[in-house]
């Protein structure tokens, strides 16, 4: 196999990955953006503190108590939390969309 010759031919413009890092502040310039921010950061803060919960939880040898069931948990946790952030949450994403357009405004000024 020639090492020069890649394995895959090149991905298309519109389906390469980005190569920048994600600027979350950059889809707050609006309300609706900075609900969706607010609402992701509400998301993850409530996935952390679900994998903390869980982690006292010792894995059931019933339905096999393995590694993979740490890996699912935590998917679990994340999949948990984003739908509670969607219908509601606690208020951080109401509080944290109040000061992402706070922030906004004062940078307008």
């Amino acid at each position: 196999m020639d090492a020069a010759k890649p394995i895959l031919p090149p991905l298309p413009a519109a389906q390469a990955p980005s190569t920048s890092a994600p600027n979350p502040a950059a889809g707050a310039q609006d309300p609706s953006g900075a609900h969706k921010v607010a609402q992701d950061f509400e998301a993850f803060f409530l996935a952390q503190a679900m994998d903390a919960m869980f982690a006292g939880i010792d894995s059931d040898k019933l339905f096999g108590a393995g590694s993979g069931e740490n890996v699912y948990r935590s998917l679990l946790s994340q999949e948990y939390a984003k739908v509670a952030a969607k219908s509601g949450g606690v208020g951080i994403a109401d509080a944290v969309q109040r000061e992402i357009l706070r922030l906004q405004e004062a940078q307008k000024k």
